[in-house]
């Protein structure tokens, strides 16, 4: 059992993944979807902006050794990285809609 401190860890890490192309992190961009446990390991699920991505290979492995170098080696981790659901602007926090020049909600 992974404990939820660790979770919140793991949340933390994530924020300081920046999309290289983007220039903000993947928590503010909508990219994360779920940080949870099963089985004694933490399983980040993320999305990209699109299947093609630049990036495709090497962000989950970013987003996997913050988390990883976060949570420290007393639980292994794991990122899925899903298309469902599909990623649309409508995912992102506010402050990176306007950052990059979408109309805020």
């Amino acid at each position: 059992m992974v404990p939820e401190d660790v979770l919140g860890k793991a949340w933390n890490a994530l924020g300081g993944v920046y999309d290289p192309e983007l220039c903000l992190d993947v928590v503010s961009l909508g990219l994360v979807y779920d940080v949870r446990e099963e089985d004694g390991t933490v399983v980040v699920e993320m999305t990209l902006t699109t299947p093609g991505c630049p990036v495709s290979e090497h962000l989950p492995e970013v987003a996997r050794l913050a988390v990883q170098d976060a949570v420290g080696l007393g639980a292994p981790v794991e990122v899925r990285v899903v298309w469902e659901p599909p990623w649309t602007p409508a995912m992102m926090s506010e402050d990176a809609a306007g950052i990059l020049g979408f109309p805020r909600r």
